[in-house]
């Protein structure tokens, strides 16, 4: 059986320079960068103004909202897991051909 090589021609092959990120010598700031990466533009745009106080009220209010909307979907979680468990215990009961397996309540009669 003959093996087959693939062709290689030598301008398909770049020789990449790698510096790692970590150097004994940063960068300084009169050097212009080559990477091609911006510095952050102006962000105070973003700065709340200092005589603004808090919302305190409405903050606690969030979180108190974050909290209810966990605890419900943890409830819900629980509850589909025991639900889908009870499920397959039923469905298992019945492949296996046993009889019984629903459970049926019946109401004491009063007389």
């Amino acid at each position: 059986m003959h093996t087959q090589r693939p062709i290689i021609r030598d301008d398909e092959h770049v020789v990449l320079k790698f510096r790692p990120r970590t150097s004994a010598h940063p960068p300084r700031r009169d050097e212009p960068e080559t990477s091609g990466v911006r510095p952050a533009s102006d962000l105070s745009g973003y700065e709340r103004p200092g005589d603004e106080p808090d919302d305190f009220n409405h903050r606690m209010l969030a979180n108190l909202a974050a909290l209810a909307f966990t605890v419900a979907l943890t409830a819900i979680g629980i509850w589909l897991a025991v639900s889908i468990a009870d499920l397959r215990k039923t469905q298992d009961c019945v492949l296996m051909g046993l009889r019984n397996c629903a459970k049926i309540s019946i109401k004491p009669q009063q007389g």
